[in-house]
């Protein structure tokens, strides 16, 4: 007990006057400081102080570690300021809101170092506190703003976050894939890198550029073919020293099994047998689920638009639209459809109460989550997908029953729906006298409307956006891009941490500032 009373923080809850002065010069520009002051204690409550405790109950006995309340504190401090776990340090000296809100007002050292910080966010990641830090800064507005739990109106959005891994092309990224195995057998064996390669007889890799020790014209195609299988003969003499130097057990051990597979992926999604002779050649197009750094394994291609490409991630939120708090938050692999983020936006939300509207744009359309709730009487707010048939009759001028199964054409011909695809004879699209203005087909052929799994969700989408009324429930979902482009302003366009898991915790910290701010409004427009 007096372990876990160790690595609690109990600062005051009243101000003292120095606090008080530094609160009134954060009226106009630092809010959220004087907000954290004022309302620490509220969010890092007893309840919460506990789980973050918990964290370190593996921890050996000896000295306690800082109090992880205040630790956490910290990252919502760093992440407001943008600064690094150096400068927080230093901030913690310097700044006096800093000193205000972690209660260590004329300090001359800080309450904690660099590794400390480290060691937090790990444990921190690993026991998933990182969004109960999200839900805990929504039941503070509810506290101190009066956000009830009811169905809610839910706005999702996401957008472009580039990784932080160097992205490299399939020279480099099995160049690189190379030295993290020689790095890792030299762990192994007790050797030093240098005396691996020499023993190996490998000599592109270890060089500070892998293409200038090639040393080719790079813009003539034979020169290319010549270097690739010259780079795969040095990852052939590298796997035959492997085999004849290490045992199994230690060929087993996990850095360099890790290494070892991390080449063989990078080789097999980025290589195919050379049709014009022996040896490989570089894919043409680009290997679904393709990794493109080494530095950072789960970066992926992917696209926002058909104009924006991304290197990376997608950050995703979910946001009530009442009174402006964000509920959910997630990040992935930026190739994956948004609608796969769903699953976890949905779980994050339904902990406060179920959903009755949901807005969303289109690229959450395929979602289970909009599919169920819709099938479930909830309400769907969202652009239906623009039509262009170049002059023709779109899909929108056919009439398409989907509770009687039939689609009935501007000629008033009627076919059921048996499948995806409904087809218009050519007996009935022949002699019609729409023919021109309906398809271009051959003589002899027909018609065709696809049929979407959730067509009637997409009929309901395009009748609303045709009436003042429905195109003004559509514009109430903007609320959601402005707190996602504020993120993005703070957060920034490149990733500040390598992995999944880290930028995840990085978007949350993120998203427990702006409903800070908003729990601010509440509770200022309830005085």
């Amino acid at each position: 007990m007096a372990k876990q009373d160790s690595i609690r923080w109990f600062p005051p809850e009243k101000l003292s006057k120095r606090e008080e002065k530094v609160c009134a010069r954060c009226r106009r520009n630092g809010r959220l400081y004087a907000f954290l002051r004022r309302h620490r204690h509220e969010l890092f409550d007893e309840e919460f102080q506990a789980e973050l405790a918990g964290m370190y109950s593996d921890s050996p006995k000896g000295q306690p570690p800082v109090p992880p309340a205040l630790l956490a504190m910290v990252t919502i401090l760093q992440a407001a300021d943008g600064v690094s776990d150096e400068g927080a340090v230093n901030e913690a000296i310097f700044d006096r809101r800093w000193q205000m809100v972690l209660d260590c007002m004329g300090a001359d050292s800080a309450p904690f170092s660099q590794g400390v910080l480290v060691e937090f966010r790990a444990r921190l990641i690993e026991h998933g506190l990182h969004e109960r830090l999200v839900s805990k800064s929504v039941e503070l507005a509810k506290q101190t703003g009066g956000f009830g739990y009811k169905n809610l109106r839910v706005a999702l959005d996401s957008a472009p976050l580039w990784g932080a891994g160097r992205v490299e092309d399939t020279f480099n990224l099995i160049g690189h894939a190379l030295e993290v195995v020689v790095r890792c057998a030299a762990a192994v064996t007790g050797r030093t890198s240098e005396n691996l390669r020499e023993c190996a007889k490998l000599r592109l890799v270890g060089q500070s550029s892998l293409k200038a020790a090639l040393d080719i014209d790079w813009d003539d195609k034979d020169e290319q073919r010549r270097a690739l299988q010259e780079l795969l003969g040095e990852v052939e003499r590298l796997r035959t020293w492997l085999d004849s130097n290490l045992t199994e057990e230690q060929k087993a051990e996990a850095p360099l099994q890790k290494a070892l597979a991390q080449l063989e992926l990078v080789i097999s999604q980025d290589l195919e047998p050379d049709p014009d002779g022996p040896g490989k050649r570089i894919v043409r197009g680009t290997a679904k689920n393709r990794q493109l750094s080494i530095e950072d394994p789960s970066m992926r291609h992917g696209r926002k638009s058909r104009s924006t490409t991304i290197k990376g991630f997608k950050r995703f939120i979910a946001k009530e639209l009442d009174h402006g708090l964000i509920l959910g938050v997630t990040v992935q692999p930026a190739n994956q459809p948004e609608g796969d983020a769903t699953t976890t936006l949905r779980e994050q939300v339904q902990r406060f109460a179920p959903t009755s509207v949901l807005y969303i744009d289109r690229g959450f359309l395929a979602s289970h989550w909009t599919a169920e709730h819709h099938a479930n009487g909830g309400r769907i707010v969202c652009r239906p997908w623009a039509l262009r048939n170049r002059g023709l009759f779109t899909k929108r001028d056919f009439t398409i029953d989907v509770e009687n199964a039939q689609v009935t054409c501007p000629g008033e011909h009627t076919q059921p729906i048996t499948g995806r695809v409904v087809r218009f004879p050519s007996s009935a699209c022949g002699p019609c006298p729409l023919r021109s203005r309906c398809t271009r087909a051959k003589a002899g052929r027909g018609r065709t409307i696809s049929i979407h799994p959730q067509e009637a969700l997409l009929q309901d989408l395009a009748t609303r956006k045709t009436t003042p009324e429905g195109r003004a429930e559509l514009r109430k979902r903007v609320p959601v891009e402005h707190s996602l482009a504020h993120i993005c302003n703070r957060q920034g366009r490149r990733a500040r941490y390598i992995g999944l898991e880290k930028n995840v915790f990085d978007l949350c910290r993120y998203a427990v500032i702006e409903n800070c701010f908003a729990a601010d409004r509440m509770e200022r427009a309830a005085a």
